[in-house]
This record gives structure tokens, C-alpha cells and sequence, in this order.
């Protein structure tokens, strides 16, 4: 447990076994986790937060690799929407992650790496590793389960799965199932790493990594997280430290050169074998497929749990219309639910980035009465 320090950095080995959708099991299992605050007395004031695709438990303090600040401080710390003053916040790296977390770089029970012998996972895997986790932590309820994009969707996990110990839910950017064209992305970047001839089957542990097609999946998601009217501000058609077009193929243009840094920066902190498992437990996340196709029935044990769902307008990789099918779902469920779609010249990526109605929207609702 926390002892009020902020930032504090864990790992937990997990007996386990735990189940997993694929049919196997994984044991033991590594939970790598930080954690900001402290529990009160009576035990209640737990934050989960949940990462998204790329991101990490680093949510607030400063990432070992990177240097940069965490992924979500602007929404976590003293003084913010989610405060350790207030609050016991706990963010764990996913199951499959490359960041302490059980996943394919890790060791299996013979000694060697997983590769890909690692099963595949899901993201009800993921939110069962966590109620793993907060076991082991003594934590029978949670105050909120808070998430955008792929964090958005464990939120609505927990509260599918384990509705009895989610008391408030908030999803960001987020959908109830991938659609096709989320699907059709995410294979681009798969393929792209399996044709690097580094890549060698995913057993490259110990020798020269798919950089290259790693840094080039990390592009085409990247174009998916920002908007048109968001890179026509940052770049539109301006050159890259040229007076000319080279007439070859550097990178003539500064949104060239912009998806390159990205590109190139992604493939210091993060696995290819990874990227391929998390990818793949998206484009299977589905919450309405173990209802017969009735989403509203996946929070049918919810009733009790406030929701909050948050979209962005230029938000084309999980726009407006999926929030409002989250939405429609839960009123069909009779669960409170508050909806708000932020205005942003940011896209996907608005959630991560200086969004003050934001962080009113989820100040407003972690501190409004049960």
C-alpha cells in the first residue's frame, strides 16, 4: 500500500492462477503499479486509473525512460481533478505491457521468454489482473475507475464485470466495441512490424528489435489520435527547414518529419510484441458479444454505479455517436449517467492534452454526491 508518498513505483508477484478468455490461465503473474496518496480510514477513497494503448502506470510522475511528465498530469496531483489529498490512485502497467507487467518480453515458468507463446489476451484479462491487484492491496471497492480510449474501456469493464465494487466510472474517448475501421488501422500496424525482418517470428529478445516497423505502427495510430483541423494549425503544408521541395523523399514537410520523431521516440519505451497483444485485445473488446449483442445488458448489475461518458468533437477514431450508444445502453440499464461532448481542436489525443473543460467535467463529477 501507498504510504503517501507521491509517485510511489511497486511490482507485486501474483500467484494467480488467472483465467483468461483464450481458455489458458496465466501463473504466477507481475503487476507493476504506482501508487499517489494514501487510503483513508474507512477504506473508500480509491481512484483506479487505466492506461491507454501506449501508455503506462507513469501517470503523474516523471517516466524513467522518457523523462517526460506522466501521461495524465494534468489531471493528477495536488491541486487537480484527481488529488492525492483525496484520494488513493493507483495506476497499473496492462497485462501484456512491457513495462514490469506479465507480457511477452517477460520470463515464462521455463526460463525463457514468452515471445509468442505468450496467449492472447483480452481487456476483461486486463481488468481481472487489476481486481487481482486490488486484492492483494486490501481494496474491496473503489470510489471511481477512470479511463480514456483504451482506459476507457477497462473503466467500462470493471463496471460490466465487477460492478459491486465500482461506485463512480468515468469514460473518456472511449467506445463499447472497436469497429471495423479501428480494426482495419491497428492490422496496418501489426503487419508493419511482422514484415520487419527483425522482427523474426517475435523471437528477438537479446538481438536487434523491429524498430522500424514498430516506429512505423506508432505513425499510422499516431495520424489516428490528432485531426485534420489539429494538424492543418500545427503543420498544414509547411516545409521542413527547406526553402524548396527536395523533389526526394526526406522529409520535406514538418508533419513528415513531426510522425518520424514520434515514430522513432515510440521504439525506446515500448515492445513490438506488445504493441501486437494490446492492439489484438482491442479489436476483440466487445462488451455487448457475451450479452447476445445487447449492450445494455452488460451493465445490467450497474444500477448502482454513477457513470460519466466524455467525447470529443473532432474525436474520429471513437467519435461522439459511440459515446452516445454507451449512453443509450446505460439508460436502457437504468444507470445514472451524466454525458458531455468537449469541444477540442486536439482529436482523440484531446484527453491527454491541456483541456480545462476537461478537468471541470471530472472535478464536477468525482466531487458531486453519491
Amino acid at each position: 500500500m501507498s504510504d503517501g508518498r507521491f509517485g510511489l513505483a511497486r511490482r507485486v508477484t501474483l500467484a494467480g492462477p488467472l483465467p483468461l478468455d483464450a481458455g489458458s490461465s496465466l501463473a504466477p503473474l507481475d503487476i507493476a503499479y504506482e501508487t499517489y496518496g494514501a487510503l483513508n480510514a474507512a477504506g473508500d477513497n480509491a481512484v483506479l486509473i487505466c492506461h491507454a494503448l501506449t501508455g503506462d502506470q507513469h501517470v503523474a510522475s516523471t517516466h524513467p525512460i522518457t523523462g517526460k511528465p506522466g501521461w495524465w498530469h494534468r489531471m493528477i496531483g495536488p491541486g487537480k481533478p484527481i488529488d492525492p489529498a483525496r484520494h488513493l490512485i493507483i495506476c497499473a502497467n496492462v497485462l501484456g505491457g512491457c513495462l514490469g507487467s506479465t507480457g511477452p518480453a517477460s520470463l515464462a515458468p521455463d526460463g525463457a521468454r514468452y515471445a509468442m507463446r505468450f496467449p492472447v489476451i483480452t481487456i476483461a484479462d486486463m481488468v481481472r489482473a487489476q481486481a487481482l491487484l486490488l486484492d492483494h492491496l486490501g481494496i474491496e471497492t473503489l470510489a471511481a475507475v477512470v479511463g480514456g480510449s483504451m482506459g476507457g474501456m477497462q473503466a467500462l469493464g470493471w463496471a460490466s464485470l465487477f460492478p459491486q465494487r465500482v461506485r463512480t466510472c468515468v469514460a473518456i474517448a472511449t467506445t463499447a466495441r472497436h469497429t471495423a475501421q479501428n480494426i482495419a488501422f491497428h492490422e496496418v500496424g501489426r503487419q508493419a512490424i511482422m514484415a520487419d525482418p527483425h522482427w523474426q517470428g517475435g523471437d528477438y529478445y537479446g538481438a536487434e528489435p523491429p524498430a522500424a516497423g514498430l516506429a512505423v505502427a506508432r505513425m499510422a495510430a499516431h495520424i489516428t489520435y490528432l485531426s485534420e483541423a489539429g494538424l492543418t494549425e500545427k503543420f498544414g503544408r509547411r516545409l521542413q527547414a527547406r526553402e524548396a521541395k527536395s523533389f526526394g523523399f526526406d522529409a520535406d514537410f514538418q508533419v513528415e518529419s513531426y510522425l518520424r520523431h514520434q515514430g522513432l521516440s515510440f521504439v525506446d519505451r515500448f515492445d513490438a510484441n506488445s504493441y501486437l497483444y494490446i492492439t489484438r485485445a482491442m479489436d476483440y473488446f466487445d462488451l455487448a458479444e457475451p450479452h447476445g449483442g445487447q449492450l445494455a445488458r452488460a451493465f445490467a448489475g450497474a444500477r448502482a454505479t454513477r457513470f460519466c461518458v466524455v467525447s470529443f468533437d473532432t474525436d474520429w477514431l471513437y467519435p461522439t455517436p459511440e459515446s452516445r450508444l454507451i449512453v443509450q445502453a446505460l439508460n436502457a440499464a437504468g444507470a445514472p449517467v451524466s454525458f458531455v461532448e468537449l469541444s477540442s481542436p486536439f482529436g482523440h489525443d484531446a484527453f491527454l492534452l491541456d483541456a480545462p473543460e476537461l478537468n471541470r467535467v471530472v472535478s464536477g463529477f468525482l466531487g458531486a454526491p453519491a
